[in-house]
Formats: structure tokens, sequence, C-alpha cells
């Protein structure tokens, strides 16, 4: 099994050539969060990471395995839900509330990508938005704060729950969990 414990950031050109053996590796969102995986690369090869917690894989990292060999990643299609508008206010007003759910979005100007979920459709169709249903890479913003120690929750049964963005403590409700 190819091992690897480093990543490398996509190169700042598009297509540059790899230093060593180059294999390619389709995931898909929820693939490239993880940490810890096995998997078999887009050629069959045996493939393991371990990365530290928080590192989320994008189209064209690379992998950099114990042997010397380059993992290039891909992002897979999968379902995704998106809205069109040339109105900024309204699209700004769908980004708060599923911002507001922390749920990850692909953000290009006037559109939102997000995994198909028929309760954020419903909510946003509410707001007057036309919701598509797609396959395509889903990939996200990092986030203002990727790579400073993540967003951890603890959550207690009243729903109630107390967490920190880059070391700013507070404090609010989602609802039943």
């Amino acid at each position: 099994m190819l091992e690897a414990t480093e990543l490398l950031r996509s190169p700042t050109r598009p297509g540059a050539p790899a230093p060593g053996p180059l294999a390619t590796l389709t995931l898909s969102f929820d693939q490239r969060r993880k940490s810890r995986y096995r998997t078999r690369t887009d050629c069959g090869l045996d493939l393991g990471w371990f990365l530290p917690r928080g590192i989320v894989l994008a189209e064209g990292d690379r992998l950099l395995c114990s042997d010397g060999m380059h993992i290039q990643i891909k992002a897979a299609d999968e379902e995704i839900s998106e809205i069109h508008c040339d109105n900024a206010l309204l699209v700004s007003r769908a980004a708060y509330h599923l911002g507001n759910r922390h749920v990850p979005l692909d953000i290009a100007e006037g559109r939102l990508r997000y995994q198909r979920d028929s309760v954020l459709d419903d909510m946003l169709a509410g707001l007057g938005l036309e919701v598509r249903h797609t396959q395509a890479p889903f990939n996200p913003e990092n986030g203002a704060y990727h790579g400073h120690g993540g967003h951890g929750h603890v959550a207690s049964d009243d729903s109630r729950h107390e967490h920190s963005h880059a070391g700013a403590a507070h404090d609010h409700s989602h609802g039943q969990h």
C-alpha cells in the first residue's frame, strides 16, 4: 500500500510537471475532508493517507507518498444544488442563510452551489430563488478560519452550544440536534 503523509498544495502553474511518478485520485468532497483514509487511485493502486486533522484536499493538490510518488487530487462529480441569480442582494441573502447553517458553499459570481439537500432547496425557493440540481465537482470555500484550528462544537441536549472561531468564543442555538 502506498502511504501519503505530506500534502503539496496545487502548483501555481496548472499542469506543472510532478517531480516524481504521478497517479490521479478522484474523490468526493466528503472524502477530501478526511484526515485518514484508505482507497484506490484511479489506476487501482492501494493508497492510505495520514494528514493532520482539518485539512481539506482541493482539486489539483498532490499527496506525496513515502516512495516519492505524487497522487494528484481531482474533484469527483456529485449531486449538487445550485442557484444562479443576477440579483446580488438575493444571492447575499441565500449565502447568509446557508452560512448560518454552516453549509459548505462553492461560490462564484451570481452562483451558489452546495451538496444537494431538499430542506435547503425548499428554504432557498422560499426566498424566491430557482434551485437546479446537477452533477458537478464540488469545491467549496475553505473559510476564513481554514488552517487556524478549525471550528469545534460541543453540543448539549438543550441544543445550545459554545464554540470558538479563531479564539473568540461565543454560543448560539441551532435548534434540535
